[in-house]
């Protein structure tokens, strides 16, 4: 059976996808898999043991000419079943407009008559983290193409592998950049996009690498987008020790492999929040407005960080009162997280 996958729009929903993939793989062992994603997603998959290929593709300005586009390509490769994990009517009109004869996905954005098998929203899904969410639609999937699944399958934690390939590039970029390599790197994300409300204050981070480089002997390095360039300089310029200022200097598909290489990371909630214990590094997660009983990192590997406050979570992106939530998290707070965790050196 040739089975295409629609791919979520996020980093942090693409690791949250993960464990569902992993289910469907394992339900289907034998049928080609195929991840159709937007191009980011290559650096972030590239690895996968989970799907047997990536066909990826960069959104147009108008949507109607990404339907038009994709389809048109789609439609030679005879695929028999779509599971579309995003909920946008966008994937269901190609995927019908793909004439592919099985299309599984949510009934939600007024796109059930799209679909072959449109499902429920379930009940539960505001209460629970997103990774049951993308996992009980492989379950109907299961049920309803092969006649039969497993009610109480034991989702996995959200893994992906990376090359030692890529780990080594990664290392020898970092060396390039002046990282010590004979010294634990720790990695940070301070930013995140469209929403300071998210983030933990500068200040804090720059204190915390103070201490971090001073008096654990540790390298830190800043990642994020472009767009967090200016939060990244603000950092350092607050810093008496100096960390080491990637952002905007990797793409997706090298961070993954810098975090792969790194041993530990500091970060507000943002994709590569849920990147980095996916690839097997220690995380620290400080959350404030969001939820982390819906959207935290799906993995053993990651700690959260939270001061409870009554008006959390708000999902606001600007916070219209003091940012309590978040400025009552002391750097002290994220130091006993850290060694109440796994040892960084181990």
């Amino acid at each position: 059976m040739n089975i295409l996958v629609r791919g979520t729009n996020w980093i942090g929903d693409a690791v949250m996808s993960v464990p569902a993939l992993r289910r469907l793989r394992a339900a289907f062992p034998d049928s080609r898999i195929v991840l159709h994603t937007r191009s980011w997603a290559d650096g972030l998959f590239r690895d996968a043991d989970f799907i047997d290929e990536i066909v990826t593709y960069d959104p147009k300005r108008w949507r109607i000419q990404d339907i038009y586009d994709n389809s048109r390509f789609l439609k030679d490769d005879n695929y028999d079943l779509a599971i579309l994990l995003p909920n946008s009517f966008e994937s269901a009109i190609t995927a019908a407009l793909s004439r592919i004869p099985r299309r599984i996905g949510y009934n939600k954005d007024s796109r059930g008559l799209l679909l072959t098998d449109p499902i429920a929203v379930p009940e539960w899904k505001s209460r629970r983290h997103e990774a049951f969410y993308y996992s009980n639609l492989i379950g109907e999937v299961e049920r309803r193409v092969l006649g039969h699944f497993d009610p109480d399958y034991e989702l996995k934690y959200a893994e992906i592998g990376v090359s030692t390939e890529r780990i080594a590039e990664a290392r020898a970029f970092l060396a390039d950049n002046g990282v010590d390599l004979s010294r634990p790197v720790a990695a940070f994300g301070a930013g995140s996009t469209n929403s300071n409300a998210k983030r933990w204050p500068v200040e804090r981070f720059a204190d915390l690498a103070d201490r971090l480089i001073g008096e654990r002997n540790m390298n830190v390095i800043l990642l994020g987008s472009k767009n967090e360039a200016e939060i990244n300089q603000r950092l350092v310029s607050l810093s008496r020790y100096m960390p080491i200022d990637l952002s905007g200097r990797t793409s997706l598909d090298e961070a993954v492999g810098v975090l792969a290489a790194s041993d530990l990371m500091v970060t507000n909630d943002m994709g590569l929040a849920h990147v980095a214990p996916a690839v097997g590094v220690r995380t620290l997660v400080i959350f404030g407005p969001t939820d982390p009983q819906t959207t935290s990192p799906f993995s053993d590997k990651a700690a959260i960080i939270r001061h409870p406050v009554d008006c959390s979570p708000c999902m606001l992106r600007e916070c219209p009162i003091d940012h309590r939530c978040m400025t009552r998290i002391s750097v002290d707070d994220v130091l006993r997280s850290l060694d109440n965790s796994e040892d960084v050196n181990d």
